[in-house]
């Protein structure tokens, strides 16, 4: 992910401390923990060559990744719908690898929806997109509209109206970027008004160059986290601790689902940051998370 990045040098004089837990997150979570919520981490692809040989075995094939993605996660946010119309019998053969495991797929909305040209008058091409996306069965996860950085409230009506003809069946979080969402507070308590009283969730992005967007804001008792890091640099780990501070906050208050997305500018790190992150996440909440499990290394002989 691109969004957000700066030059290396300017990471250590940024602050990344989370903003302050917002007063109405008590009421959505409820202040009492939940028997067993559910947490799901992962990345945005699955088709990562750098990982051959590090958490995929040498010589796999680019069809087979997604094979063994699922043995080292058990989610996915799914970048590839946005690009594309995927239609039920491509997506049932990804659904098939996840078959017999604790695994969900979380697309993103296909760009023509979202992206070009006017919200309104979307309704047959959104249509096909979710129809597809029935093939996940038991695999489907919340599903996320992320609107354009040049999408501002100014087109508020517009955003509002679709988001209501959404169906109710399914979990729906919204990304908003334009930095007008974030700085007014008036807009800002009406979007995530809207959001709560819907019953959809906002996502919350943590990404270098646009600490706006890591707003903190639950709508619902669930949490999609989008974390951008920058190759393991130092503040990648500072930062992790932060979140895992957080989330075992929300889980003490009420959370019942965390989706985290693990990012980098370099996907070839990932995995490792990965790790970091379960790690201290299982001793922190007592948890048993699947985490990436790295092939020894390879010799000559």
């Amino acid at each position: 992910m691109e969004f957000g990045r700066v030059p290396v040098a300017e990471l250590e004089s940024i602050h990344f401390s989370l903003p302050a837990e917002p007063e109405e997150n008590l009421q959505v979570l409820g202040g009492r923990s939940v028997d067993a919520p559910k947490l799901y981490l992962g990345c945005a692809k699955w088709g990562r060559k750098e990982w051959i040989g590090k958490i995929y075995p040498p010589k796999t094939k680019e069809k087979d990744f997604l094979e063994h993605y699922v043995k080292h996660y058990n989610c996915i946010e799914l970048n590839a719908t946005h690009y594309k119309v995927y239609d039920e019998a491509a997506i049932g053969k990804w659904a098939a690898k996840a078959a017999g495991r604790d695994f969900l797929f979380c697309p993103k909305m296909y760009q023509g929806v979202t992206h070009y040209g006017n919200l309104q008058g979307k309704e047959f091409i959104t249509t096909e997109f979710l129809k597809g996306l029935m093939a996940f069965g038991e695999h489907l996860g919340p599903i996320f509209v992320q609107v354009s950085d040049a999408f501002s409230p100014g087109r508020k009506n517009e955003l509002f109206d679709f988001l209501q003809s959404l169906p109710t069946d399914l979990q729906f979080f919204l990304e908003v970027r334009h930095p007008s969402w974030f700085g007014d507070a008036a807009i800002r308590k009406e979007l995530f008004g809207f959001l709560t009283e819907r019953k959809l969730g906002a996502v919350i992005t943590d990404t270098s160059g646009r600490r706006d967007c890591a707003h903190m804001q639950l709508t619902i008792p669930k949490a999609f986290i989008r974390y951008v890091g920058n190759s393991l640099h130092p503040t990648d780990y500072t930062r992790i601790d932060e979140w895992i501070a957080r989330i075992q906050y929300w889980i003490d208050q009420g959370l019942e689902e965390l989706y985290f997305f693990m990012h980098m500018h370099d996907e070839a790190f990932s995995p490792e940051l990965t790790v970091y992150l379960v790690d201290r996440l299982n001793a922190a909440c007592g948890l048993n998370l699947l985490k990436p499990g790295f092939l020894p290394p390879q010799t000559l002989f």
